[in-house]
């Protein structure tokens, strides 16, 4: 077969392919030009078929799984404004060390946030240079800037987020159904999506909180109808603009399933996500005194987690995010354990794959179908599914090397499980709720665009540049 200096060629017997539950062999052939797939052949093909082939450019994985880079939908990368929380740097390379080639970076907790094309500028000139991902933006709705949508769409914002209830920052305040309205005309035909934080608290709790230090105080002060008044409200809003698709983030309610479904069987465009801290942690065994298990909406207990899984794999429940939402140690009130006081956001870029697997191991779930939830689906969600997502023809030559079964530390590498340290976090704030948790499977190279960005725990970033792109 022919081919030139110009091709780079993978060839393995578990590659994961469109439509594929399982890997199977087959064989890869890309531009290293261009980082785009050129050919893929759904079989293994002969080392001497390509006499031309440089040995450096053959690639032979064995029985190592090659996935598509994964696409993380919900992140927040708090740069400008707040890199002491994260930034485009250690975020990016937290995100890469965990397979994930695309991250798309949230309107908050930058400053300023993504309300406006001058900051959306602002944004990306942060991010020049910086980016170890590709890096795409979520544009912002907040009170009164609904004439900023039109022009955030024509500037490359793959959607807009807004919050029905207070965000937490000041410069990101929620919006109420008057502010949503306009918002929602503007967007009508313009191709977009329109994403809901979706929590409304109409009747406040009349009664003083409990102890603080006590999970169940704060899960009491954020119960599930916060989610299902919400969504109620959005299917009610979309009844009148139905062409606009409305997206849930992280789901957390269970109660508020059969909403979804319901509105999803009438026609209604909604989609729904959900996160990998719902799917993987119960509050029944969350300790008191452990602001780093807080996240809003919280974390329920193991029937709800259940009921999220099954949601999942009935596809009432679209895909699953990170919302990786870091801050510096001392929001998170860690030495007096006040949980209601302390911000709220859970860290996990890195480590999404190997928590999804293990939990999804337990239940018989398909790396394929863990892919669709993670890659494929997050990229159609953001407009990127016609280059991110799939190991196809013509498609970004994102690949993830992946052992499911291997172990990775910060100093060694075991053939058991993972077990999560500080050391093995690659995120700026090294605080995380999974810290001592055995987990499976390990990202042994992550490739963007056809250029490795990740060499595995032994080597990680050495000698390696950022080659992200601002998508």
């Amino acid at each position: 077969m022919g081919s030139g200096p110009d091709t780079r060629i993978y060839v393995g017997d578990n590659v994961l392919l469109p439509g594929s539950p399982e890997p199977q062999p087959a064989t890869v052939l890309i531009s290293i030009r261009s980082g785009k797939i050129t050919k893929v052949y759904d079989k293994l093909v002969a080392r001497a078929e390509y006499p031309g082939i440089a040995d450096d450019n053959w690639i032979d994985l064995g029985n190592k799984y090659l996935l598509p880079g994964l696409v993380d939908a919900h992140v927040h990368l708090n740069e400008p404004g707040r890199t002491d929380w994260e930034g485009f740097w250690t975020g990016t390379r937290a995100a890469a060390s965990g397979g994930i080639t695309t991250v798309v970076d949230m309107p908050l907790n930058s400053i300023p946030p993504t309300t406006t094309v001058e900051n959306l500028a602002a944004k990306r000139g942060a991010a020049h240079g910086q980016c170890w991902t590709d890096v795409a933006f979520w544009g912002g709705v907040i009170p009164g800037n609904q004439d900023q949508l039109g022009p955030l769409v024509d500037a490359g914002v793959k959607g807009f987020k807004c919050f029905m209830i207070e965000s937490g920052v000041e410069e990101f305040p929620c919006v109420s159904e008057r502010d949503l309205k306009p918002a929602m005309s503007a967007l009508k035909d313009s191709g977009s999506v329109l994403l809901f934080h979706a929590e409304v608290d109409d009747h406040p709790d009349p009664h003083p909180p409990e102890d603080p230090t006590l999970y169940s105080t704060f899960l009491h002060s954020r119960p599930e109808r916060f989610e299902v008044d919400a969504i109620s409200r959005i299917i009610d809003l979309q009844k009148d603009i139905p062409d606009l698709r409305c997206h849930i983030v992280h789901l957390s309610a269970a109660h508020a399933l059969p909403l979804v479904r319901s509105a999803k069987a009438t026609g209604h465009r909604l989609t729904v996500e959900t996160c990998f801290h719902y799917l993987c942690l119960t509050a029944d065994t969350i300790p008191n005194g452990r602001p780093e298990f807080k996240c809003c909406p919280p974390i329920r207990n193991d029937a709800n987690r259940e009921a999220l899984w099954a949601a999942l794999l009935d596809g009432t429940i679209d895909f699953v995010v990170s919302d990786h939402s870091p801050c510096v140690a001392e929001l998170k009130n860690l030495e007096d354990g006040d949980i209601m006081g302390a911000w709220g956001g859970i860290s996990t870029l890195g480590i999404g794959l190997s928590l999804l697997w293990t939990e999804g191991r337990k239940r018989g779930v398909p790396i394929g179908t863990i892919l669709q939830w993670t890659s494929q689906k997050t990229a159609n969600h953001a407009g990127l599914g016609e280059r991110k997502g799939r190991i196809a023809n013509g498609y970004d030559a994102d690949f993830v090397i992946w052992d499911p079964d291997a172990k990775f530390t910060a100093i060694h590498i075991d053939l058991t499980s993972s077990q999560v340290t500080k050391e093995s976090l690659q995120f700026k704030n090294k605080l995380s709720p999974y810290e001592g948790l055995i987990l499976f499977g390990c990202v042994e190279k992550t490739i963007l665009r056809g250029s490795t960005i990740y060499e595995g725990a032994s080597s990680e970033f050495t000698g390696l540049e950022p080659a992200g792109i601002l998508l």
